[in-house]
Formats: structure tokens, C-alpha cells, sequence
């Protein structure tokens, strides 16, 4: 969750919202697309080295930073910010793209590529949660409602108490699988994560809108055309692998890449295995 300071930052007026984004690089484009509790800035490791063969547009996602805008949380879903990604796309008459995307960004690329396929040249998802195909078997199940119980539940009462960072410190030990992971955070990424709490506000709410709007199929899946990259970490909490596997038996051209010293921040944690999988992804699927 680095700082890209190297471009200037642009704007884009899309479906009543600013997006934020840099770009750099010049060649086919390729749209970088960051999950929950980060912005455009998450991409540090990548965007200069994608750039060298690339035009990388590197973009913040309603509600994130810098634009922080407080809408509607409780109506939160990945559905406006594939609405949000197409639209931008078409703006900057960019399409069709090579997705990128990591997590809930992941998510929303998916969505594109199903809504708009005409704007997807391939897609490269992070695990993307995908909770409609957790539900599959016995083990998805009882990994649901542990993530209903002891993460989202418990965020949104912090949320609701006023306290923004219990919420944070309680959806980060959830997701990523690990205890006080925020605590051994350098500062700045910490205030990168603390600039982005709006969306995750929408994210936890008590009706847990997440977990299953938009209500994609299986069925929905096998019709996605374009190639899509499958990237898990090693280490990564099992939901997420099981999501991926399920994605694997559903999506008809896809490839399946497992990173080494990996967890769910991939593209953090080995981003010289992650960026070599992306891009030689990326150059199979050229014009």
C-alpha cells in the first residue's frame, strides 16, 4: 500500500461521482483496480514496472481516497463500482482493457468483464470474494458464518459505536487471517487504511449486503468469455481459495497462478512473482 507520487493526479466525472486516477506508461491500457481499505496508491509495486510496456491507469474507487465521499453505506455493493469502471473506461475511450484488479477490485472487475464484455480483454483477479460461491459445501459454509459472526458483525458494531478503528483492527484479523495485523503496519500504510474507512462502512453493514448482491451464478460465470488469471497467495485464508477454486470449475479460458510467501496482499507481499505473472499474462492476450 505505497504511495504513487511519480504522475499527477487526474479527474473523471462518472455516474454523479469524481474517480481519481494516475496513469503512466504508453501501449495497450491496462486499469489497475484496488480492493477494500486502500486507493490508487496501493499500487506502488506495480505501476512503474507495468508502465514500461503499458499506458497504466491506476484509479481510486468511489468512496476512496481522495475523494471520501460519504453516500449511501448502507447500500453499498461491487455493483456501482462496475458501473462506475465501465463508464471510465468508456470517458477515456480506453477499451478494451486489461483488467487488474485485487480483492473487491478483483470483484468488480469480474462484474465488468460479465456486464460489458466488449470493454474486457482479459482479466487478472486477486481473489476476488465472490461470496455467492462460498455456500458450495459444507466447509464454505461454516466459513461464512464465521466471517458473518466474528468479522462483519462485530465491524459494524464498532462502526455503529463510533469506533472506527476497532472495526478496521476486527474486519483486517478476518480477512486476512491473522491477529493485530494492523498493528505491524509501517505508519503510513496504516493512515493509507484509515484514509479509505467510508466504503468499509458499506461493506459491513448489518444487513451484510456483501456477501451475496449482486447474486452472481455459477451459470453467470461460465458465460464470461474473456481469458481471466486466477492469483492466489500461498498462505492465503481458506475462503479465498475456496472462492478461487470455484471460479476455476466455472469460467471457461482461465489459468491459475499460486505465489509463494504470499497472503491475500499479494501484489505487497511478492510483488516480483506477482507483477512476472500479471504481465506475462497480460502479453498472451495482446492485439
Amino acid at each position: 500500500m505505497g504511495e504513487v507520487t511519480s504522475t499527477e493526479l487526474k479527474e473523471a466525472n462518472v455516474n454523479g461521482t469524481t474517480l481519481y486516477y494516475t496513469e503512466q506508461g504508453k501501449g495497450e491500457p491496462v486499469v489497475l483496480v484496488h480492493g477494500s481499505l486502500s486507493d490508487y496508491r496501493m499500487w506502488e509495486g506495480q505501476l512503474e514496472a507495468f508502465a514500461q510496456q503499458y499506458r497504466v491507469i491506476a484509479y481510486s474507487r468511489r468512496y476512496a481516497y481522495p475523494a471520501n465521499e460519504a453516500g449511501d453505506a448502507a447500500g453499498y455493493t461491487v455493483v456501482p463500482h462496475a458501473r462506475d469502471l465501465a463508464a471510465l473506461i468508456q470517458q477515456l475511450d480506453l477499451g478494451p482493457v486489461h483488467l487488474v484488479g485485487h480483492s473487491y477490485g478483483a470483484y468488480t472487475s469480474l462484474l465488468t468483464a460479465l456486464e460489458h464484455p466488449e470493454l474486457v480483454k482479459s482479466l487478472c483477479l486477486g481473489e476476488p470474494p465472490v461470496m455467492p460461491l462460498l455456500p458450495n459445501t459444507e466447509e464454505g459454509n461454516a466459513l461464512l458464518y464465521e466471517l458473518e459472526t466474528n468479522t462483519a458483525l462485530p465491524a459494524a458494531q464498532a462502526f455503529e459505536q463510533g469506533n472506527d478503528l476497532k472495526a478496521v483492527k476486527i474486519f483486517m484479523d478476518g480477512v486476512m487471517g491473522q491477529s493485530d495485523i494492523y498493528d505491524t503496519l509501517p505508519p503510513e500504510v496504516q493512515r493509507q487504511i484509515m484514509d479509505n474507512v467510508q466504503e468499509l462502512k458499506g461493506i459491513v453493514c448489518p444487513k451484510i449486503i456483501f456477501m451475496f448482491s449482486p447474486f452472481i451464478t455459477r451459470s453467470d460465470l461460465q458465460k464470461v468469455e474473456t481469458p481471466a488469471l486466477l492469483i492466489t497467495g500461498d498462505s492465503s485464508p481458506r475462503f479465498f481459495i475456496l472462492i478461487t477454486e470455484e471460479l476455476e470449475k466455472c469460467l471457461p479460458h482461465k489459468e491459475r497462478v499460486i505465489l509463494s510467501h504470499a497472503s491475500h496482499e499479494m501484489e505487497m507481499d511478492n510483488p516480483q512473482e506477482f507483477n512476472e505473472a500479471v504481465l506475462r499474462f497480460i502479453q498472451k492476450h495482446e492485439n
